[in-house]
């Protein structure tokens, strides 16, 4: 439980501090999922729903770009998700590595505390 307590905070933190960055490349993906949306002539929320799962690289196929323009922008919008799913893993990465140091340095503390009182 340790372990999951220190792994939350570290990585809400990281989001935390990230989060302009994070912010920024979510409106990216929206701005552009919008441009497309408006020259293939789809709804918003379609054009929307289509821009995340181009962005997470999913790409269901159920909406698809017919205008050379849109291809471009779907490309670009792939590129942006790609780094936004990369720091989110790489956060997560970090919050998980430093978590178990700090679990293995309290169970090496405990030890050497325990071989001390004996």
């Amino acid at each position: 439980m340790e372990f999951t307590l220190n792994f939350l905070e570290l990585f809400l933190v990281g989001i935390y501090l990230a989060a302009p960055l994070l912010l920024l490349l979510v409106l990216v993906i929206v701005v552009l999922g919008q441009i497309v949306g408006r020259k293939e002539s789809w709804a918003r929320y379609d054009a929307l729903y289509w821009s995340f799962v181009t962005a997470t690289t999913l790409g269901y196929g159920d909406f698809r770009p017919s205008r050379k323009i849109s291809k471009v922008l779907a490309i670009v919008i792939a590129f942006t998700g790609i780094i936004l799913t990369g720091i989110i893993v790489s956060l997560a990465l970090y919050s998980a590595s430093e978590s178990f140091k700090i679990d293995r340095d309290m169970k090496v503390m405990k030890a050497n505390i325990q071989s001390r009182l004996k």
